[in-house]
């Protein structure tokens, strides 16, 4: 089975080893093993090692670097459902992202950090280094940019740190936002007047309030004022106070756009803005409001860029399979049309 592990610099550890691991709980072992052994499937997938359930333990055979991976993920994920973690399957595949980027990480530090739960009573947590960054860049800065590609949480995220500032009285709005670019559509074609026409570039939005407050209570709320969902152009001339303001898709946006949103800000409030720079519609991409930003505001204090990678995607698996394929094309293309190097003029004395 390949190994996801990443190749150790150490020699040694490409010697085969084995290790015992024993726990003393047989309802957090059972957790942990997951139904018919689930997770214990999912972290050979993930580390390229077997293991055997033997009683309340586990005998590990494998690599040196990859038994040590398994054997720290088991252990961490043990003591996480000790503390009362509820777990999901899909955790142990993150587990193993954050340790191989760090073997030294503690993944309590990131998976015990609840931002919000929501009404099916699910915690909604970060699941990565990069998304711990994140929620705490968000905690500390007024303005936070989140730059990376899909299925990173960006923008759920940001969404949940919303709900939570509204449900403990730090603000009293929310307002969600993104510009109405088409990706290879025109909005003449869309039946309605011009609300219903983008309305379904803010369907993402809807979908994040909705899965975590419920329809019924997103659709109060929204109806209320308290929430409000629009595109970009309806904030110009606004003042936007003591109010949690989340752009999003902030890759479509023009230089001038995007100015116009930073200035919108108003006292007690918050900003976050988020965008895949791989992804901009404008019909010239190298305008993006949030490429201009990334390099000009980069040193203001208050204002926090936090960037995330293939390794951040919490999506289906094949998702980041299907990002790191695009993303080498793009650079065998680059690659392809680079001109070759001239050699060198022998000068002549």
């Amino acid at each position: 089975m390949q190994s996801l592990a990443r190749p150790p610099k150490n020699k040694t550890a490409l010697q085969p080893l084995s290790r015992d691991l024993n726990f003393a709980d047989n309802s957090l072992t059972a957790t942990l093993f997951g139904d018919l052994n689930k997770n214990l499937q999912i972290v050979e997938k993930c580390c390229g090692v077997t293991i055997h359930v033997r009683g309340m333990g586990v005998h590990i055979l494998g690599l040196e670097h990859e038994v040590e991976l398994a054997a720290e993920l088991l252990t961490q994920f043990y003591e996480l459902i000790r503390k009362g973690l509820k777990i999901f399957s899909s955790d142990f595949a993150f587990g193993v992202r954050v340790l191989e980027a760090n073997p030294h990480a503690r993944l309590d530090k990131i998976f015990l950090d609840k931002i919000y739960i929501t009404t099916q009573n699910r915690i909604i947590s970060p699941k990565t280094s990069n998304q711990k960054n994140y929620i705490d860049a968000i905690r500390t800065n007024d303005i936070v940019f989140g730059i990376g590609p899909a299925g990173t949480g960006k923008t759920y995220l940001a969404v949940a740190m919303a709900i939570s500032a509204l449900t403990n009285d730090e603000v009293r709005s929310i307002i969600l936002t993104r510009p109405a670019v088409e990706a290879g559509e025109k909005l003449g074609f869309l039946p309605g007047d011009l609300a219903q026409k983008v309305n379904p570039y803010l369907r993402p939005l809807y979908d994040a309030l909705s899965d975590m407050l419920g329809a019924e209570k997103s659709a109060a709320l929204i109806e209320q004022g308290i929430i409000e969902i629009a595109p970009l152009a309806f904030m110009r001339g606004r003042t936007l106070s003591n109010a949690f303001i989340i752009l999003d898709e902030a890759q479509n946006t023009t230089r001038e756009q995007m100015q116009m949103f930073l200035t919108r800000i108003g006292f007690d409030s918050q900003a976050v803005i988020t965008g895949d720079i791989t992804q901009v519609d404008l019909p010239i991409p190298r305008n993006s409001g949030l490429l201009e930003a990334a390099k000009i505001l980069n040193a203001i204090e208050g204002i926090a860029f936090c960037r995330f990678t293939q390794a951040d995607v919490v999506r289906h698996p094949l998702v980041q399979k299907i990002i790191n394929a695009y993303a080498n094309k793009a650079d065998n293309k680059v690659a392809a049309n680079d001109p070759p190097t001239a050699p060198l003029k022998q000068q002549h004395h």
